[in-house]
């Protein structure tokens, strides 16, 4: 059961993907970020280090692309200050995977969400203008 579930998930996400704008697939980044930092906290709770090093994998991996997907030479010094948070929130995440440190997760939630906030309000008339890859 949990692996069919497993498989309509990532049909569906792929399925989403696939007609989904640049600014939504950056929401949908962060929305990923959010899940997996979710279930690394969950897992150093409940101390159990094989998922928590997943998770904590997945969330740095989504956090390097949304990284990579910053254009440098448009995005000026609004890529460069997301670049410098989303090295911060990498070693602070590596951290939390050494340390099992619960706040260092929270403190990348945080961060991440405050983002996620200002991405989600950027009104739909300018997301052409607003997307990760061309503007910032």
């Amino acid at each position: 059961m949990r692996k069919s579930l497993q498989s309509y998930r990532k049909v569906s996400l792929e399925s989403e993907l696939s007609v989904a704008s640049p600014h939504r697939v950056i929401q949908m980044m962060f929305e990923g970020a959010l899940q997996r930092l979710a279930q690394s906290r969950y897992a150093i709770e409940n101390n159990d280090i094989e998922n928590k090093g997943i998770y904590i994998g997945k969330a740095i991996g989504i956090i390097t692309g949304l990284n990579n997907s910053l254009n440098m030479e448009a995005g000026g010094e609004i890529a460069t200050n997301l670049s410098d948070l989303y090295n911060f929130m990498l070693r602070k995440l590596s951290e939390a995977n050494m340390n099992n440190d619960v706040q260092a997760i929270d403190d990348v939630s945080e961060i991440i969400r405050t983002i996620k906030e200002g991405w989600d309000a950027i009104p739909q008339n300018e997301h052409h203008l607003a997307s990760h890859t061309e503007a910032i």
